[in-house]
């Protein structure tokens, strides 16, 4: 099992004196820590071997060599080998200031001498173990993003009508500064999509992409979530945790629905992208980061801004650069692409070998109104090839004259078939705003958005 899927991160800890093991086994158990321990350097290696770890502590002095700290610095290079990224922090009686040099050389990441301070300890430890997440993170994403740039090039935009030609060109424009990016335009028209080839045209490639719903953080976790909390900040925070602004950090953070913010937030929102400081819940220590923003809305902020619902200086700093995404019902010259993009995804997926659509089926989808956009004609070509028995998809099997008759095809729906009609109805009614639309169902915005995604828009 990975180390991290684990609720508790995951520690080595090697000393060939047993009540040592037991001290720190006690002492980082009772701080979070699920520990492990190894009386030697061949114990170590073959605890590497078993699972995965999310910091070593190890001591630089065994049985065979009480003073010289020798073994200890060749375990430091065996570790480097089987994984340079995996934090080592090493620990000695024998302290001298040339072996803690030469120990960090070799790779270790802080140096601690017995007896120790276990406050210092702890955080020390602590503080690897959020790194070592970080980059782990860090990695995943830019593992994603390689592949995707080795098989397609890149994270894909498919556009050729006239109306995206002045997005695709901004974007171009834009992506290799570090301005700040608002992306404005109706639910499913693929925000999220450009953000990630913002970022990948960007100088920050490299560094991680974060992305967070705002419109789906309920008010007592907001905090939390973005700028992290420490240990017993609230009742539920039983270790450190970096927030998604520490993850982002060198690279971009893309908030999406960035309307929903409740007002009462947005000053420290502001604070942090004006300064780039901010405190985890429950600690007093100012952190800093260096993060790109780019942050997507499908509400009218300058009308929030007149009503007092959202902060007219936060806006000044996420408008640097304002990109609009026009909705797919202006951009009908784009569906036949769009739609063959997403006939070959879902072949592959559900193995089949449909060839394409009939000329009915084309005109079909290109008279729809869209009200979910590019995401309901991704989930239209997916239930068609699903329903398909031909080489070709027909008009019946993208099922959409039940989404645009209405009542006189009521009774042929079930309650998840009404709850999606009514939703794409007070979506269109409203013209895409979310927030709107919630207000008009009687919902919160936390549960439309729960509904939005469990029905695909």
């Amino acid at each position: 099992m990975s180390a991290r899927g684990l609720d508790r991160p995951n520690l080595l800890v090697a000393d060939d004196q047993d009540d040592i093991l037991k001290a720190l086994r006690l002492l980082l158990k009772g701080e979070g820590f699920s520990v492990k321990t190894a009386t030697d350097p061949e114990g170590v290696i073959q605890a590497l071997k078993q699972e995965e770890f999310h910091a070593v502590l190890i001591d630089l002095n065994y049985t065979r060599d009480t003073t010289s700290g020798q073994e200890g610095l060749n375990l430091i290079d065996s570790i480097q080998a089987m994984d340079s990224d995996l934090p080592i922090i090493v620990m000695t009686a024998w302290a001298t200031v040339d072996l803690a040099v030469e120990a960090m050389q070799k790779g270790a990441r802080d140096f601690i001498q017995k007896p120790w301070d276990n406050n210092r300890l702890v955080t020390i430890v602590r503080n690897q173990v959020e790194l070592y997440e970080a980059v782990q993170r860090g990695n995943r994403l830019e593992d994603e993003n390689r592949l995707l740039r080795e098989e397609a090039g890149g994270t894909t935009l498919l556009a050729q009508s006239m109306a995206m030609n002045p997005v695709l060109e901004l974007i171009d424009a834009v992506a290799p500064s570090d301005a700040n990016v608002l992306i404005t335009g109706e639910n499913g028209t693929g925000k999220g999509v450009v953000a990630k080839v913002i970022h990948e045209k960007s100088l920050r490639r490299e560094m991680p992409l974060i992305s967070v719903n705002m419109g789906g953080l309920a008010g007592g976790v907001f905090e939390s979530e973005l700028f992290g909390h420490v240990k017993g900040a609230f009742t539920d925070a039983k270790s450190d945790r970096a927030g998604r602004f520490e993850l982002a950090n060198q690279g971009t953070l893309f908030m999406d629905e960035i309307g929903t913010v409740p007002l009462e937030q947005q000053q420290k929102l502001l604070r942090l992208l004006e300064t780039g400081e901010f405190e985890r819940v429950g600690s007093s220590k100012t952190r800093t980061v260096d993060v790109r923003i780019i942050s997507a809305t499908n509400a009218d902020l300058e009308e929030s801004v007149k009503e007092g619902a959202f902060r007219q200086d936060l806006l000044f700093r996420l408008n640097t650069i304002i990109i609009h995404l026009p909705p797919l019902r202006e951009r009908t010259d784009d569906i036949p692409l769009l739609a063959d993009y997403f006939l070959q995804q879902h072949n592959q997926k559900y193995r089949k070998a449909i060839d394409g659509f009939t000329e009915s089926a084309l005109k079909t989808l290109k008279n729809y109104e869209w009200p979910g956009n590019i995401r309901e004609l991704d989930h239209c070509i997916e239930r068609s090839v699903l329903l398909a028995r031909g080489k070709q998809i027909q008009p019946e099997q993208l099922g959409l004259n039940t989404a645009k008759t209405g009542p006189a095809t009521l009774d042929d729906m079930d309650l998840d078939d009404l709850e999606a009609y009514f939703i794409k109805r007070t979506l269109t009614r409203f013209g895409g705003n979310a927030t709107e639309a919630a207000k008009a169902l009687g919902l919160s915005r936390s549960a439309f958005y729960r509904r939005l995604q469990r029905h695909g828009l």
